[in-house]
């Protein structure tokens, strides 16, 4: 029998699990694609965490065929998916070698690669060959080894990669790739929700934290641990102690009720229009830009989403300086801009520093597809983020003075 070329022996650290959180991840191009689709899973054994996150992602009309571990016989497997229900026994087959396995929308391999690079290098060629044009392969290895596996992965990254989750809530704490071979349409990103990410760790059921919120309260309560230890009578621990909870609060990050009508374009970041114009801008091609500039104070949520479904294209940084972002020599502050391609046209985000925040992150490589609505990176601290539309083919629905709310606040509406 031609077994799973995913599932490998363990190295010396010792058995690399999967847990709930990172299996979550790993099935996430499987869970937010709304279009009845075939998926792949291999290396699964009936404890699988990744096995239950991808038949909990099932949708009608959907297909998954599991091919199973080494060490896991089909017929057990097929035992177990048979006791979850006519319905899931519907849907999901159990082959017994990748070999029985069809091409797929999306391919997961359910077990962390923990061999040699060329064995990492075997499986993801192998595993490859079962991707439909555009579709992605989920892997995942862990964080702390920098050679075998793990290296092959992060090269394969800079290759194909599309994007990359840190789970630092696993045993022990893994990296899952998330890899493209061919390139996806522009138009698949309309039928996509937006995607699982583990930087953004739950509080509540409908308030979230980024994952840098996290390590600012960290960082904030190791301080006060030190003031502690070294002057023990001093209660000035009591300062970094007390600034731990509202620097976290900065990275708050709500879930958002993100519109379903296809011709509405949402606010990027919340915070209080600073401007809606047209103007042209020769970086992102011939024609006239219509720009809504929003202004968030420190006080706002710093996490950036897409105000469109669309593929990221390009992305760079422009350099400048650091002026206060309500005013207008803002407009050469330092700068991300991350262009999309999308069913209307080409559609601009820039992050803008400010004089306080001086820190923009952006999780979205180039290749990858966004959902709108979908979070894709924050400003640290407030400052400014701008969208620009095609004039032509957007009528804008706010003005200056306008408090929006990034997700859910229609900005503009397609022609």
């Amino acid at each position: 029998m031609t077994q799973s070329p995913a599932v490998r022996t363990p190295g010396r650290s010792g058995p690399v699990r999967i847990g709930e959180r990172a299996a979550r991840t790993l099935v996430t191009e499987l869970a937010r694609r709304n279009d009845p689709k075939a998926a792949l899973l291999v290396g699964a054994t009936p404890e699988s965490a990744v096995l239950a996150a991808a038949i909990d992602a099932l949708l009608p009309g959907d297909t998954l065929t599991v091919v199973p571990a080494e060490t896991t016989d089909a017929a057990a497997l097929r035992e177990h998916v048979t006791a979850q229900g006519r319905w899931v026994a519907d849907r999901v087959r159990v082959v017994d070698s990748l070999a029985e396995a069809d091409a797929a929308e999306v391919v997961v391999a359910a077990e962390p690669l923990t061999g040699t690079a060329e064995q990492a290098r075997t499986t993801v060629e192998g595993l490859a060959k079962y991707l439909t044009d555009g579709s992605v392969l989920s892997v995942a290895a862990p964080v702390f080894r920098t050679e075998g596996a793990a290296a092959e992965l992060d090269r394969q990254g800079v290759l194909h990669g599309v994007g990359v989750d840190l789970v630092l809530r696993n045993t022990p704490p893994v990296r899952v790739h998330h890899l493209r071979f061919t390139p996806a349409d522009a138009a698949l990103a309309t039928r996509l929700a937006p995607a699982h990410r583990p930087s953004s760790v739950p509080l509540t059921r409908g308030m979230h934290l980024d994952s840098n919120g996290v390590a600012a309260a960290g960082i904030a309560l190791g301080l006060a641990a030190v003031a502690r230890a070294a002057r023990p009578k001093s209660k000035l621990w009591l300062l970094p102690t007390l600034a731990a909870a509202p620097v976290a609060a900065f990275f708050r990050d709500p879930e958002r009720d993100v519109p379903e009508d296809p011709s509405a374009v949402v606010a990027a970041a919340d915070g209080q229009v600073l401007s809606v114009q047209r103007l042209h801008d020769e970086r992102f091609g011939d024609g006239e830009w219509l720009r809504v500039a929003v202004f968030l104070s420190v006080l706002d949520v710093h996490v950036n989403r897409a105000p469109v479904a669309g593929k990221v294209v390009d992305y760079f940084v422009a350099d400048g300086g650091f002026a206060n972002a309500m005013k207008p020599e803002a407009e050469h502050n330092v700068a991300a801009y991350t262009v999309l391609d999308t069913t209307h046209g080409t559609v601009v985000v820039a992050q803008r520093t400010g004089l306080i925040a001086r820190r923009i992150v952006q999780r979205a490589p180039i290749g990858s597809l966004l959902a709108k609505g979908e979070r894709f990176g924050l400003i640290r601290f407030g400052s400014r983020t701008d969208v620009y539309l095609p004039v032509d083919a957007a009528e804008p629905l706010v003005g200056p003075g306008d408090k929006v709310v990034g997700g859910s606040t229609v900005i503009a509406r397609w022609r």
